[in-house]
């Protein structure tokens, strides 16, 4: 005996059909965008950028500055360590120019007008270090058109932890409070301030000598995904994403680019504030690989694109699904970062 199915309703049909069409119409638009978006390279060809990567010593920065000398662009990389910044420089001459004897190039600490890759040292929190580092840039190749700020610092154990709470029903004790007040002044410090200062005293440079200008904030899965055990770097590093959202609103000279990867290979929980444990996979096993950040980074400042989610299926659709069934989320992260609630 056949069994019949039901007829559709037409509103179910409807309903199919504009959804479809929805699709369709995103999908277009994605993709004519790009071909809208004429490249930033018709308008400052590579040999011509000028690139300051702020927190340039190690990690993402690191790469990136290397990809830039690769490709030719004139190079600033800016950071704390003077041993690192001559290591950085030194690799950036070579990569520039293969022919360049190592002996040849000068100290990190040597500026010279018109110099293709020169370093900064500098602490991106301090207000006077800001202003030396924009002397520098106008001295030196008289503006910038590039900024990318990667500098920043991690978290990892839970906040009561943090305060010295360890079980349930316990009490903060005034030394956890004041502990709890330095470390998230330390987390605040690394992934807003700095980035506020870079972009307070780099914003008029660029706009008043680029023909193209463009910034670049790395900031992290974490500050649009929350996260347990990293509670002060999601909430720093998304008052530094919203900053700079609201400045792409401010200075609509200026092309914004914020880069929100999940997970990347490296040793950056080294930097945590509060020096805990790594509680998750491995980030050298399991995380992506810097030069393929490093790569879409430079992309997306070429072609202009606002966002920038690494992977984008796991962390734009985990963004979505987080407004839409945040519980199914909340576990996922409590698995990702072998979290389980004290009872």
């Amino acid at each position: 005996m056949l069994l019949s199915t039901p007829p559709l309703s037409l509103s179910t049909l409807t309903a199919s059909k504009y959804s479809g069409l929805l699709i369709a119409l995103v999908v277009t638009v994605l993709a004519l965008r790009r071909r809208w978006n004429p490249k930033r390279l018709s308008v400052l060809p590579k040999h011509q950028e000028r690139v300051v990567i702020l927190g340039a010593t190690s990690g993402i920065g690191r790469v990136l500055a290397q990809q830039y000398a690769k490709r030719g662009a004139r190079v600033c990389v800016v950071g704390r360590r003077a041993e690192l910044l001559a290591e950085v420089k030194t690799e950036c001459c070579i990569l520039r120019d293969p022919s360049i004897e190592r002996s040849s190039i000068l100290p990190a600490s040597h500026v010279a007008q018109n110099d293709a890759i020169f370093a900064v040292q500098a602490d991106l929190t301090a207000p006077e270090d800001a202003i030396h580092t924009v002397g520098l840039l106008r001295s030196v190749w008289g503006g910038v058109d590039t900024v990318i700020i990667c500098a920043g610092v991690s978290s990892l154990r839970p906040l009561l932890e943090v305060a010295g709470v360890e079980r349930p029903g316990e009490d903060v004790s005034l030394t956890g409070i004041r502990r709890i007040r330095e470390v998230s002044d330390a987390a605040m410090k690394g992934n807003f301030t700095g980035p506020l200062l870079s972009a307070v005293s780099l914003i008029p440079l660029l706009e008043s000598t680029s023909r193209s200008p463009s910034v670049a904030l790395i900031s992290s899965a974490a500050a649009i995904i929350p996260a347990p055990t990293r509670s002060l770097y999601c909430a720093s590093k998304a008052a530094s994403l919203i900053l700079f959202q609201s400045l792409a609103i401010e200075h609509p000279k200026i092309k914004f680019t914020n880069v929100m990867p999940a997970t990347v290979e490296g040793d950056f929980r080294a930097s945590a504030v509060d020096a805990g444990p790594v509680r998750e996979s491995s980030p050298n096993k399991h995380g992506l690989k810097r030069d393929y950040v490093a790569q879409r980074i430079i992309k997306a400042l070429d072609y202009g694109e606002k966002e920038v989610f690494l992977p984008w299926w796991f962390v734009r659709l985990g963004h979505l699904f987080y407004w839409i069934v945040p519980s199914v989320i909340e576990v996922f992260s409590r698995k990702k970062y072998n979290f389980t609630p004290a009872t």
